[in-house]
């Protein structure tokens, strides 16, 4: 029971990871908190959903939907915020606002407000045997495939000149542009990094639940920038930290709290959450430089 807790644990906690690091990319280089990211992720399950429906198979479909959400991403970019870049913060949290309530009603209206059943593959419901315990083969794959999204974007960022520009970016988009390098370039990529984080998020969440609708993103992007604040604004590293910190929190109390307590579970995690920034106000692993464009 303990090592599946366990796996539960970190399984949750990467897909917090990756959201959180979808969040975290964009506002380390633009100072935008997007929360229409939620429906970038929702837009991701139903691009699935269309995609086996059509016939396709499970790998081509998985592939289909990330690349729709990093597409909706890179014009969410251009049609909604780049016409608003230098705008004030205020102007842009609304800004993110009524894009994801735009893709809401029109996820509700045209094509439904009820959820959408997807069909999984039998074999994702199958167990592992490790000696004498069994684990299950979907929260395994959740693990594997956060960890290796994790490690591809490392990669990209270190070994990269568009992942160097970005780094640079974050830390001093100012001095960036200096040398000559297309800021709407650095900003696209971001969100097109943003939108395929958002994509693989969503297939390991529908994974879980077996089902698309217009307010799947909600809970876990909310729950996403919570990580990111944990982990300290703005910082990479941090918003994976924060991420694996409230899914370990999640799981734990989910398996201790007595039954009368469990309806309590959110409260107690908001707690613990509050108890951190107090002792660490800045996050767990703050951002270098927070200077901006």
């Amino acid at each position: 029971m303990l090592l599946q807790q366990v796996i539960n644990a970190i399984s949750l906690g990467g897909i917090y990871a990756l959201l959180a690091l979808g969040l975290a990319i964009v506002f380390s280089i633009t100072g935008l908190i997007n929360f229409a990211h939620g429906e970038l992720m929702t837009l991701s399950g139903y691009a699935l959903l269309a995609a086996l429906m059509m016939g396709m198979p499970l790998l081509p479909a998985a592939v289909t939907a990330v690349a729709a959400g990093a597409l909706a991403a890179v014009a969410m970019e251009r049609v909604a915020f780049r016409p608003m870049r230098g705008a004030s913060v205020t102007s842009l949290l609304l800004t993110s606002f009524a894009v994801s309530n735009l893709l809401k009603v029109v996820f509700q209206n045209a094509i439904s407000a009820r959820g959408k059943p997807i069909a999984m593959p039998d074999w994702m419901a199958g167990v592992v045997p490790i000696g004498s315990f069994t684990i299950g083969v979907g929260p395994l794959m959740s693990i594997a495939v956060s960890a290796l999204a994790l490690l591809g974007l490392e990669l990209f960022l270190r070994r990269t000149v568009m992942g160097a520009a970005m780094r640079a970016a974050a830390q001093d988009f100012n001095t960036l542009r200096l040398v000559g390098i297309s800021a709407n370039r650095v900003i696209a990529v971001a969100f097109l990094l943003s939108g395929v984080l958002a994509g693989i998020a969503s297939l390991l969440w529908i994974a879980q639940r077996a089902s698309v609708d217009p307010m799947m993103g909600f809970v876990p992007v909310l729950k996403a920038f919570i990580a990111t604040v944990i982990g300290g604004l703005g910082s990479l590293s941090g918003a994976v930290a924060g991420g694996m910190l409230l899914g370990v929190m999640e799981v734990a109390l989910q398996a201790l709290l007595p039954p009368s307590l469990a309806p309590y579970r959110d409260a107690l995690v908001l707690s613990g959450i509050i108890v951190v920034l107090l002792v660490r106000p800045n996050g767990l692993i703050p951002a270098v430089d927070t200077a901006r464009s």
